[in-house]
């Protein structure tokens, strides 16, 4: 058997010594060392059968994913936002670390501060360790960073096919939109992305394979063929959970940071009777990708690498889909932060469910110890490993996700722990208030749990790093244009 570290120290004569003359050094290598198949999906909430985040979602293959993994329940994103969020995810560093909180250009991660630049991104960290590296569609921000991957499949530009026209909204400065368009799948960016995917697998590989694809929906426009809108008919069609009145006991911080204009509502959505055609939409979305995902699963399972290769589904975020008078992600909230997260390791022992509170950001040390590959020290997320070898294990990390400077939620198994910039808090018990619709935080009866819970939350606050921006409303427009002010 190959010794990683013989590897590692490399020489090509060490491995030819130690493997059997029958085999070269790198056919050994492939068969020692597992693939990964990493499929990352674009703000998908928990609407997927196996979360149960919705009567009505229907994922068969991202279902049967789960059905032979680990599913993790109460996994949440670094951030509420695509751009943060991966930066994350692939650098293995906290948006508190390396002060990107809002979008950046994928080639600008490592330029946003000192310890951004000393990042490794996972990819890389698998190519420096003798991986073929290859990758399709969205995998950071835009694509994927120059040089990350040994081989890139491409991805269109935005978010498309857009219809000719606005189905049901127009406003400017989002794409968000639903209705059928167009007419068939293979219009559709993931369709192309999931047969490329199918393409690599078919390939005959010397060295293990660390394989990532980026789908796209359910990214808005919540636009998709019509068949998977008639797969969830309307009249069966059931709402999310909804207050009015939800935003009464909130900050007004809360406020400001999670309002964004160019977004419908939840109160305009019931007075137009659109509410229930977005669910709709978005869950036909989901259906789509889901397709998707079960192509690339089927070639998977009828390659030669079926045996010998991890498989990770993860989403970026959530999402709310009317539960906070908003359609949106960017928030703190359960609905915003909470993101599918299913790990299948190379031999699978199963269907297991794991309810301990996990991070995105634990991916990077997890899929690095899963591969028998040596520890990342400058990772600051957990190996999930324990919990996919038993998942009630004991767990003494909380899930923390950020939303600019200083403004953080603390998720653990039970409560939920909000602290913004300004001081203020939201605090929600998850015992008694799954919707989070009653904010405890000024309740004296639970300063000792706040006090716990504020033991999560990062020691390190980095600047708004120059090369990140967000001017999606007033709040973060006001900090991106102080920074690139100072920057001129």
């Amino acid at each position: 058997m190959i010794n990683r570290r013989h590897f590692l120290l490399g020489g090509a004569s060490l491995l030819t010594a130690a493997c059997s003359t029958q085999f070269d050094w790198l056919t050994d290598l492939k068969k020692q060392y597992p693939n990964v198949l990493m499929l990352a999906v674009d703000d998908l909430n928990n609407w997927v059968g196996a979360l149960g985040g919705h009567p009505n979602a229907k994922t068969p293959n991202i279902d049967r994913l789960a059905a032979k993994g680990t599913t993790f329940t109460n996994a949440h994103a670094p951030a509420p936002l695509c751009g943060p969020s991966r930066a994350s995810i692939m650098t293995g560093l906290a948006p508190s670390t390396t002060g990107i909180y809002g979008h950046v250009h994928d080639n600008d991660i490592k330029s946003a501060n000192d310890k951004a630049a000393q990042s490794i991104f996972l990819s890389e960290y698998f190519k420096q360790h003798g991986y073929y590296t290859a990758a399709v569609g969205k995998i950071f921000h835009q694509d994927v960073a120059e040089g990350s991957f040994d081989e890139f499949g491409g991805r269109v530009k935005m978010f498309g096919p857009y219809a000719p026209k606005a189905l049901n909204w127009d406003k400017k400065g989002t794409s968000t939109d639903w209705g059928a368009y167009p007419e068939r799948d293979d219009q559709m960016p993931d369709y192309d992305s999931a047969n490329w995917l199918i393409e690599q697998l078919e390939r005959e590989h010397d060295k293990p394979f660390f394989l990532a694809g980026g789908f796209l929906r359910p990214h808005v426009p919540w636009t998709v063929p019509q068949k998977w809108l008639d797969m969830h008919p309307i009249e069966d069609i059931e709402l999310p959970p909804y207050l009015k009145d939800d935003m009464d006991d909130v900050p007004e911080i809360a406020k400001r940071i999670t309002e964004f204009k160019m977004m419908p509502t939840t109160e305009w959505a019931k007075e137009s009777g659109q509410w229930k055609y977005i669910v709709q939409a978005y869950l036909a979305s989901v259906s789509f990708v889901d397709s998707c995902i079960g192509k690339v699963l089927d070639a998977l399972d009828n390659s030669q690498y079926a045996d010998n290769t991890a498989v990770v589904l993860w989403g970026d975020h959530g999402y709310d889909i009317g539960e906070k008078n908003r359609f949106a992600k960017m928030a703190l909230w359960e609905t915003s932060t909470k993101t599918p997260l299913i790990i299948k390791p190379p031999k699978s022992s199963g269907k297991q469910v794991s309810s301990r509170p996990v991070s995105l950001l634990d991916l990077y040390p997890t899929l690095v110890k899963m591969c028998g590959l040596p520890e990342n020290t400058y990772n600051q997320g957990n190996d999930l490993t324990p919990l996919l070898f038993k998942p009630d294990a004991q767990w003494q990390h909380a899930a923390v996700t950020t939303f600019g400077p200083n403004n953080h939620a603390v998720k653990t198994d039970r409560y939920r722990y909000i602290r913004y910039e300004d001081g203020s808090e939201e605090l929600y018990d998850h015992k008694t208030d799954p919707n989070e619709w009653h904010n405890i935080a000024n309740n004296k009866d639970y300063q000792g749990i706040k006090d716990q819970l504020s033991q999560h939350l990062p020691r390190e606050n980095a600047a708004w790093s120059p090369v990140s921006q967000f001017r999606s409303n007033d709040y973060f427009k006001a900090i991106t244009d102080a920074v690139q002010s100072n920057k001129m």
